[in-house]
This record gives structure tokens, C-alpha cells and sequence, in this order.
């Protein structure tokens, strides 16, 4: 995987734009910029606007490999979009806007800002349990977890 990551990142390190080129890629129908955007910004620990071999490794660990825990903490880290320890309505519609963004217009069924939104405010209702405006790390687990 190190030789993979040398021969797309040469300096070891990945910069925002080429880590979007390499989404977009992987994702022809639509437009990922948004949401690896946003990615990249929950893997780059040392918030240098670059991600190295060990922040892409740690990332991808925590997205398929780790316990329960880490894979929340992370997808919580992803919806927080200003790090503020918790994640509004309207971070929550961004981030899944950007995900049906990145899928493109041909999903089945066809998606669009609409879809996006209700989408956001269903999940949105069903993780705020005290209703008061935010999700917070606690009851972002709790939910997750039931």
C-alpha cells in the first residue's frame, strides 16, 4: 500500500487538490470534491493541509478496519464540520448533499438537492434526541448503536 501511496504522492504527502482528483476518480458519474473535501479534512490530524502515508493509513484504518467506537468517532469527526463538538442540521445536510453530490444524477432512485435535504432532516430528527438543535457525540453513539 506504502508503494501505492509513493507513486500517486511522491513527497510522501497528499495536498487537498490531488487527494479530490484521486475521489473523483473513483467516482465518474458525479462530483466527490465536496465530500473529499471533507474527508480530508477528518484525516488531516495535523490540520497542515496535508495528509501523509500514516494519517491516510490511520483514515482508512478507522473507516473499514477499526471497533465500532473509532468508525463513529470518525464519521462524528466527518459531520462535524467545524469541530465544534457537535454537529448541527445544517452540517448534517451538507455532508449527505456532498455524498449525493458524489453519486451522481444516474443513481437509481434519481436523487436531487430535495432528496438530499429530507434525507439530512429525517436522520437529523432521529439522532437529536433531546431535540434542542444538535447532535452531540453521546447521543450520536447511543443512536448508532441501538
Amino acid at each position: 500500500m506504502y508503494q501505492g501511496f509513493k507513486q500517486v504522492c511522491p513527497t510522501g504527502v497528499v495536498n487537498e487538490n490531488t487527494f479530490k482528483d484521486i475521489f473523483n476518480s473513483y467516482f465518474p458519474q458525479g462530483d466527490a470534491s465536496l465530500y473529499a473535501h471533507y474527508v480530508f479534512k477528518a484525516c488531516d490530524q495535523q490540520n497542515n493541509g496535508t495528509i501523509n502515508f500514516q494519517e491516510f493509513l490511520t483514515g482508512l484504518s478507522m473507516m473499514t478496519r477499526g471497533p465500532t467506537v473509532d468508525k463513529l468517532k470518525w464519521t462524528f469527526k466527518l459531520y462535524d464540520i467545524n469541530g465544534d463538538g457537535r454537529i448541527t442540521r445544517e452540517e448534517m445536510r451538507e455532508i449527505i448533499s456532498s455524498i449525493y453530490l458524489m453519486l451522481g444524477k444516474y443513481t437509481e432512485p434519481m436523487v436531487n438537492e430535495d432528496t438530499a435535504t429530507e434525507h439530512a432532516d429525517k436522520v437529523f430528527r432521529r439522532l437529536d434526541q433531546n431535540q434542542d438543535g444538535y447532535v452531540t457525540f453521546d447521543e450520536f453513539l447511543e443512536t448508532c448503536q441501538k
